[in-house]
């Protein structure tokens, strides 16, 4: 006769009120559980990371997790079933966000007393700002002139064996920079791109490379983003592809001195501007890396540094919860504002918000995209939402920010290092690749499994959660993992060489 195990055992609750548990590993049919008394059977073996029946739920049903709907009981579902796109599914709309709720759970700041600043070494610009990287940037204003920044880069692979304190001479080709409105919506967030590449404060210095014909010519890209000082090259101008490699190709070569002259000198961590992102997440992303992530965005919001929250499409469900922690009513309505936004621009498309999870999302065991939007807040940490920028507008509140972008790993991050972002935490439960050139990407596993094969691309393991590690515990690892790398510890994404071909600023409109 086999042994009736304790549900807490072998699944995790994360709320009193939740419908459903998580399962810490695989489960086979005819399990017998426990949980205050009672007993019920799985009927249906449940995967690691799955969700299962606490008790029974009647068709039309909300379902909770996180002490949340989740979706709604399209069937009568017992307690001990397996709980997924089988039987649960949204109703056709998110709670409702009321504005009269804005701040209710807006708690002050614990601040760190100054005498307890912590600091990293990074690189003190002439702007005030401080970077964590010290790179070349060869920029293309539009696609047409991309492959002659590829060519340039291609001949300082080896610069830093010249100049060891230069990272790298990184090029940014994108798809864009022609075959839009001018000064349209999307030309005005490719402007932002650019201008908020070309004065990172990871960037030591940069040359803007263009064809000569395109929407998005140099001389409208520095007027608009204040780069009068960046060398400009145009092909057309220089005599064509050859030509236009050797002057670009002098112009850095020109630039690298002053770029390896720079020094790591000690920063105060309020300095810093973390940017988090979630790609390829699992059901355990909101029990342990979010969480973890958040408990570091928490810490370095105390220290008085700031911290970005973004990914639009993957807050609807869970809006309600980012408007109850707004600093004032107007930013709760300025992220109201961009849902809405949202809500029409995919109607333009045929398309709808609810278009979410994808399929690796669904077999890794979340359900409904407000499942998913429950826990990816989790990386947003406690605190008071300070402010709303849109996509590439520069990070400035301090504290907590949310910056509008799209859900796509690679366009969001480009949006938040375009914003200033210096150092970029990422989770995952998949097992996303992603990485930033210019800006160190700490990629955060959720589960051990994970960790274990994929080593050579995961920086921490958040998988000890799912076994009772305290989340407190992890996140400080977190937050010393953030001012090691901010310092110039190198992540696993920056030792593969990862990184130039995910930059991909966000194409709003048309190409015509």
């Amino acid at each position: 006769m086999s042994r009736v195990a304790a549900l807490e055992e072998v699944a995790i609750v994360l709320h009193p009120e939740d419908d459903v548990a998580v399962a810490r590993r695989a489960l086979p049919a005819g399990t017998e559980l426990e949980e205050g008394g009672r007993r019920f059977v799985l009927h249906a073996g449940i995967p690691a990371g799955h969700k299962l029946a606490r008790h029974e739920l009647p068709e039309g049903r909300p379902v909770l997790r996180y002490g949340q709907p989740i979706g709604t009981a399209t069937v009568r579902i017992e307690a001990g079933d397996h709980v997924h796109v089988h039987n649960l599914a949204l109703d056709g709309g998110a709670r409702e966000a009321r504005l009269e709720e804005a701040g209710a759970d807006a708690r002050p700041v614990a601040f760190h007393p100054p005498d307890a600043m912590r600091f990293f070494q990074g690189f003190r610009r002439p702007a005030g700002r401080a970077g964590t990287r010290n790179c070349v940037l060869v920029v293309p204003t539009v696609n047409c002139s991309a492959g002659v920044s590829l060519m340039v880069r291609d001949r300082f692979r080896e610069a830093t064996r010249d100049f060891p304190n230069v990272d790298a001479v990184l090029a940014l080709p994108h798809p864009g920079g022609c075959g839009s409105r001018m000064h349209g919506e999307d030309h005005k967030a490719l402007m932002r791109v650019l201008g908020g590449y070309c004065r990172h404060p990871n960037a030591a210095a940069c040359v803007l490379v263009g064809l000569g014909c395109e929407k998005n010519l140099p001389s409208i890209l520095r007027a608009d983003q204040g780069l009068e000082a960046v060398p400009v090259f145009s092909i057309q101008e220089q005599g064509g592809t050859r030509p236009t490699v050797e002057a670009v190709s002098a112009a850095v070569r020109a630039l690298l001195p002053r770029a390896n002259a720079a020094r790591r000198v000690p920063v105060p961590v309020s300095e810093l501007v973390l940017a988090t992102n979630c790609g390829g997440s699992d059901s355990n992303s909101g029990i342990s890396a979010n969480p973890a992530l958040g408990w570091a965005v928490d810490e370095l919001v105390r220290f008085g540094a700031t911290a970005a929250l973004a990914e639009t499409t993957e807050i609807y469900g869970a809006e309600h919860l980012l408007v109850r922690r707004a600093a004032s009513r107007a930013v709760a309505e300025k992220l109201m504002e961009r849902v809405l936004w949202w809500k029409r621009w995919c109607g333009l498309f045929g398309a709808d918000l609810e278009d979410n999870p994808s399929p690796g999302n669904i077999a890794a065991g979340i359900s409904t995209l407000f499942e998913k939007s429950l826990g990816g807040i989790a990386k947003g940490g406690t605190t008071p939402l300070r402010d709303v920028v849109l996509y590439a507008e520069p990070l400035t509140a301090g504290g907590l920010v949310f910056m509008d972008t799209p859900a796509y790993d690679p366009v969001s991050v480009t949006g938040l290092v375009a914003g200033g972002a210096t150092v970029v935490g990422f989770t995952t439960g998949c097992g996303s690749v992603y990485g930033s050139a210019l800006v160190p990407t700490i990629k955060l596993a959720t589960n051990t499994p994970l960790y274990r094969r994929m080593e050579g691309d995961m920086d921490m393991d958040c998988g000890p959660i799912l076994d009772g590690t305290p989340i407190a515990e992890v996140g400080r690892r977190i937050f010393e993992r953030v001012l090691a790398v901010a310092s110039g510890e190198r992540t696993r994404s920056e030792a593969l060489g990862l990184g130039e071909a995910e930059f991909l600023p966000w194409n709003l409109g048309p190409v015509v």
